[in-house]
Formats: structure tokens, sequence, C-alpha cells
């Protein structure tokens, strides 16, 4: 079968790492004390090269990537958005939008199959598959963007409003409801701010219900909470997206 080189080897790009041994793949892990240009060198023409660092090492290892890897990326982080990867030259990549928890100490913990899209998703879909979690495809470059919408619309909303009443999900939308929605709302905005297609609220909005509702007792916050609010305040004052709830709560919570 042909290589997958994973650059990060966290627990995602190991679980991954499981999945593609299972389905008979060679599997290159490239880690930070390991140059991705001497692994280019030995393999070359990769059939998948599985980026999965954090979203905050996300640019600079796009920016090193060997030109001849440009064609094979595969990109998992949370806060994808096309944007992500057309600024390295990035044209058409594959993503997998990943709904499952993974802790150094626990099992996957899946909320909703995952969702994987571009020229590798079935290999992609396959590998999480092996591992007994559920993969969807999606064929085109809209519905893709809009499953990252959809995730990015869950985290931020979570994350944000979390910073302030802490608990779960489900508290926060049973009992918190008006400031999960106004966060939301302005999360919508922004993402709309970034998108190439037309987004429905309402869709989007009922998405996110759907991922509450799968785990109502999924924690709200962790540790990125506070530097995911303060990337969308950034981007925000970027698009020109007033935002006046992400920004009372960033002010509240210094």
């Amino acid at each position: 079968m042909d290589a997958v080189v994973i650059v990060g080897m966290g627990e995602l790009g190991s679980s991954f790492a499981r999945g593609f041994l299972k389905c008979g793949h060679t599997v290159v892990p490239v880690t930070r004390a390991v140059r991705m240009q001497d692994v280019a060198h030995d393999v070359p023409t990769p059939a998948l090269v599985l980026v999965a660092v954090g979203e905050a090492e996300l640019d600079g290892v796009l920016a090193s990537l060997p030109l001849a890897w440009k064609d094979r990326v595969g990109l998992l982080q949370n806060e994808l958005r096309p944007r992500s990867w057309r600024a390295h030259g990035i044209e058409h990549p594959s993503v997998v939008v990943v709904w499952f928890e993974k802790k150094p100490t626990t099992l996957a913990r899946e909320l909703l199959p995952s969702v994987a899209g571009g020229p590798q998703a079935e290999r992609l879909s396959a590998a999480l598959r092996s591992l007994g979690l559920g993969c969807r495809s999606v064929e085109s470059d809209a519905e893709l963007e809009f499953e990252l919408v959809a995730k990015n619309l869950y985290i931020l909303t979570t994350n944000i409003a979390g910073l302030e009443v802490k608990g779960t999900v489900g508290t926060l939308f049973g009992t918190h409801r008006p400031l999960a929605l106004a966060v939301a709302n302005e999360v919508l905005a922004l993402e709309r701010s970034l998108s190439d297609i037309e987004l429905s609220g309402p869709k989007l909005l009922l998405a996110l219900e759907q991922a509450i509702l799968a785990d109502p007792e999924h924690a709200c916050t962790g540790r990125s909470a506070s530097t995911r609010l303060r990337r969308a305040i950034a981007l925000a004052a970027e698009r020109g997206v007033a935002v006046p709830e992400l920004r009372r709560i960033a002010e509240s919570a210094t």
C-alpha cells in the first residue's frame, strides 16, 4: 500500500496513524525533531501528507511544507477555513472534520461521525472506520466548507460562551440559551465574512443543536478557549465584523 506521512504525532495524529496501519499503509511519522525536507527526500510522493499539528502551529508547518507534498496535503484542525490553506498555495487539500476527542488516558470519545472531503476523503474515512469511528465523505467543496463552518460554530460558541458560565454544553444551551445564541450569531457573522459560500443561519444553528444533543455532558471549555476568543476578535476586527458580545466576554475574563 502507499505511504502516508503524518506531520505531528499527538493524540489525533497517533489515532490516524493506527487507522492507516490497520488499513495496510506504511506510516511515516514527522515529529518536531525531524526535518520535513529530509523525509521528503526519501518519500517524495506519498499518497497523503496528513498535517496533524495544532491550530497554532499550522501556518508555520504549511509555510515549510516541501513543494512536492503540496498537492497531497490532508488537514484536520479546528478553526479551518479555505483561507487557511490557500494562503500557502494549497488549492485542493483533503480535509477531515473531526468529531471525536482523544485524550492521553482515555479511548476516543465520538460526538458525531466525522466528515471527510477532498481527493483522499475515502482514505481518511477508511482509517477512522478501521478504529470503529464513524466517518462520511462529501463530494463538493461547498459541502465541505459547510461542515467546517458547522464545526467552527460548535467549537467557538461553546468555548467562548463557556468562559463565562463554565459547565457543560447541555447546561449552556439549557440554562444560558440567550448567551449561547448571542455568541453563536456573532460567530456566524464572522464565518460569513470568511466564507466562499452562502451560509444558512437556520441550517447551521440546527447543526449546532444536534452537536449539543449528541453529547450534552461535554465540557464547554478547554485550555484553548481564551486563545480562540482572542483569535475570533482579531479576525472580526480584520474583517470589519461587529462582535460586541465576544468583546464583552473578553473584557470580563481579564
